[in-house]
């Protein structure tokens, strides 16, 4: 349309490529890009700063519902010398009590050398509600590094769903500054690595105002010589009362070579907080092993299954049904006797 929106999207909604949205609004884009975060504020934000070419803009004015989601498909290919680096840059802005739901996916072949470097911005106006899913499954040879930057103002909420199923090595930075009283922040996230492929998430999330809510849930999968880093910090501003934060950090070794090293923190600078962290290491439950086993589940079987639930129990959370059914399907398809699974699944 000539707003660069989908047909069937509401007055005002703004959908466009990132680099045309700083020809026509160009108002709107440098009020709000690299404001709420400096762009220098580490070495990879301030790459993608300096070799941005595009990406994605939405802004979704006061009072407007966007119904149907913003899907983003970002494919990598090698390029004329067999390998490509790209530095793609989304803002998505969302007005007074606008609310809005976006999908980003990352892929490339497993033949495709490439580094793909990512910054989205999300800047939530008062009582908007941001949903957003990050679906990271580029090619095993890739080299992917990406950071979530949310500023979200009073009773404002955003969801945001992480999940990494490929690269060699991926880190993912996302950090949440709840600016106003009433914001609220929730950060899903699951990895799954194997061979020698390496995974970080980098989590930080600032309470600035009383009255502010977090809640984290990070969950990994490793097997062969894969290792995975989480780091999640959250912040508790002097001042910030009343300040409700949970983070929690559970990993599944699937093999002894297999590593994780996870630093779950909080600094807390106010005398009236609820606040909770913890982190977890360990293999599948023996008991239940045994309980699956005496159902005549046969061990590797058995030992599927339980990865299974324990990685969904992230996936179950994602709110559209043929993503979350997708995602389901690659889970099952990375485990052994996937057949099997998939019977086993239909059926629950």
């Amino acid at each position: 349309s000539a707003h660069g929106a989908a047909p069937t999207a509401p007055p005002g909604v703004i959908l466009m490529p990132l680099a045309r949205a700083l020809e026509q609004h160009a108002g709107i884009v440098r009020e709000h890009l690299a404001r709420r975060h400096p762009a220098d504020r580490d070495a990879f934000t301030a790459l993608n700063a300096a070799f941005l070419y595009d990406g994605a803009f939405l802004y979704v004015p006061d009072n407007t519902e966007l119904v149907l989601p913003v899907d983003l498909l970002y494919l990598s290919r090698p390029g004329a010398e067999g390998a490509c680096a790209s530095f793609v840059r989304n803002l998505f802005v969302l007005g007074r009590n606008a609310s809005a739901t976006v999908i980003e996916r990352y892929t490339g072949t497993d033949d495709a050398r490439y580094f793909c470097n990512t910054v989205t911005e999300i800047v939530a106006g008062d009582g908007a509600r941001m949903e957003h899913y990050k679906l990271q499954q580029d090619g095993l040879q890739a080299f992917h590094v990406g950071s979530l930057l949310a500023h979200q103002e009073r009773d404002s909420t955003v969801k945001s769903h992480s999940i990494s199923l490929g690269a060699a090595l991926a880190r993912h930075d996302i950090d949440a500054r709840l600016a106003a009283p009433g914001a609220r922040v929730e950060l899903n996230g699951l990895y799954m690595a194997g061979g020698r492929q390496h995974v970080d998430h980098h989590t930080r999330i600032d309470h600035l105002e009383p009255h502010t809510q977090s809640d984290e849930d990070y969950r990994g999968v490793l097997d062969g010589r894969a290792r995975g880093v989480f780091n999640g910090k959250v912040v508790v501003h002097a001042g910030a009362q009343k300040t409700d934060a949970r983070q929690s950090n559970a990993n599944l070794l699937l093999s002894n070579d297999a590593e994780v090293d996870t630093k779950p923190e909080l600094e807390i600078y106010a005398d009236d907080v609820k606040c909770s962290h913890g982190a977890t290491v360990g293999q599948l439950d023996q008991d239940m092993l045994f309980y699956l086993r005496s159902r005549a589940i046969q061990g590797d079987t058995a030992r599927n299954l339980l990865t299974f639930a324990f990685a969904d129990d992230v996936i179950s959370r994602v709110g559209i049904a043929p993503i979350r059914e997708q995602l389901e399907r690659q889970i099952v398809g990375r485990l052994p006797g996937a057949e099997y699974i998939r019977e086993f699944v239909k059926g629950a």
